[in-house]
């Protein structure tokens, strides 16, 4: 890493990825050097503007992602997609332009856990490179998966782990609504998942098998179901419109088995404003196990800036830690940084 402040792209600029730089334009010791929009207007303007801040900064928002990495960043916080075979080649560019990788794709929070192929493809290409690649977020990434497995560290025996997220998806941009069938009709939910193109909550099984790695779980089998939550009043966000009768989220679960016996279930029942009928946000963590664990948070720890937050906190261990393809559960435990990111460095 160059002396002086850590070198910062963001490519995609979006909802998580604008806050994201919005948070580093405050931050100490870390300056973005290169941003990397998806969409033709935003070419071309400072990214002040395009982060809807009132300085500017410099930096001039670009669609050319080679041109971008001329300015040889230290750490690419890559904001562009859900899934390991779609972030697969923007990580190689990356890796091959000789830069470290933060991405906030669910999939590749455990990315072996839907392409193997690719993951171990991945861990090739950054070791070879001298470079480190983490997949993080709110959920996966956090809630249900590393906080699940910090608290297992104060159980002598686990048998049993449920744990809940009862969260808004307000804050969430397009991508989030079109996977979760926001805006749907019921009828067009059932379609959209026989299609493929409503898929819930992405990332149970990456957090089922990071908790069972973790803990010494081989898990045989895991069992998701998906329903429509169908919003009796009007719903609306910054993203879209949601009438009486149509799909405002989507309740998620999995239940992962080793042999016959239940050993996790996860919940996630997801919307936009749930405070519009009267439900309450929260995370809930039970593990069944010596001593029993029993954690609520409420309300919910708020998904947008919590994915914004922990994507930016990783930036010192990730710097730090051995090259290869990671998860969360590989590095030290996260940390809110409130001085300079250069005197965070860990390692």
């Amino acid at each position: 890493m160059s002396k002086g402040p850590i070198k910062v792209l963001l490519w995609g600029l979006g909802a998580m990825g604008s806050g994201m730089g919005r948070i580093l334009l405050e931050k100490e010791g870390v300056e973005m050097v290169a941003a990397v929009a998806q969409t033709p207007a935003k070419a071309g303007k400072d990214l002040g503007e395009v982060l809807g801040v009132e300085r500017k900064t410099g930096v001039v928002v670009t669609n050319d992602v080679e041109r971008a990495l001329d300015s040889k960043p230290d750490i690419v916080l890559l904001n562009t997609a859900s899934f390991v075979k779609e972030v697969f080649p923007q990580i190689k560019l990356v890796l091959e332009r000789g830069a470290d990788v933060i991405t906030i794709a669910e999939e590749m929070a455990y990315p072996w856990a839907a392409e193997p192929e690719l993951s171990d493809e991945i861990d090739r290409l950054a070791k070879a490179a001298g470079k480190t690649v983490l997949g993080t977020g709110i959920n996966p990434g956090f809630i249900l998966d590393t906080l699940v497995i910090a608290l297992t560290g104060i159980c002598a025996d686990v048998r049993h782990i449920h744990a809940k997220r009862v969260n808004n998806l307000a804050p969430f941009g397009p991508t989030v609504m079109r996977t979760q069938g926001v805006g749907t009709t019921p009828e067009g939910f059932v379609e959209g998942l026989k299609k493929g193109e409503i898929v819930g909550h992405v990332g149970f099984p990456q957090s089922i098998h990071l908790i069972a790695k973790a803990v010494g779980w081989k898990i045989d089998r895991i069992v998701e179901e998906r329903e429509p939550i169908i919003t009796n009043v009007p719903r609306k966000t910054q993203y879209i419109e949601v009438a009486p009768g149509d799909v405002a989220g989507c309740r998620h679960t999995a239940r992962a088995y080793v042999g016959d016996r239940e050993v996790i279930f996860l919940e996630h029942p997801q919307q936009i404003c749930p405070e519009a009928e009267g439900v309450e946000t929260g995370d809930y963590i039970t593990i069944d196990g010596n001593p029993p664990v029993n954690l609520a948070i409420k309300p919910e720890v708020p998904g947008g800036i919590g994915t914004m937050a922990i994507a930016v906190n990783m930036i010192p261990d990730v710097l730090a830690a051995r090259p290869g393809l990671l998860t969360m559960a590989d590095l030290p435990v996260p940390r809110g940084i409130v001085g300079s990111f250069i005197e965070a460095m860990r390692g």
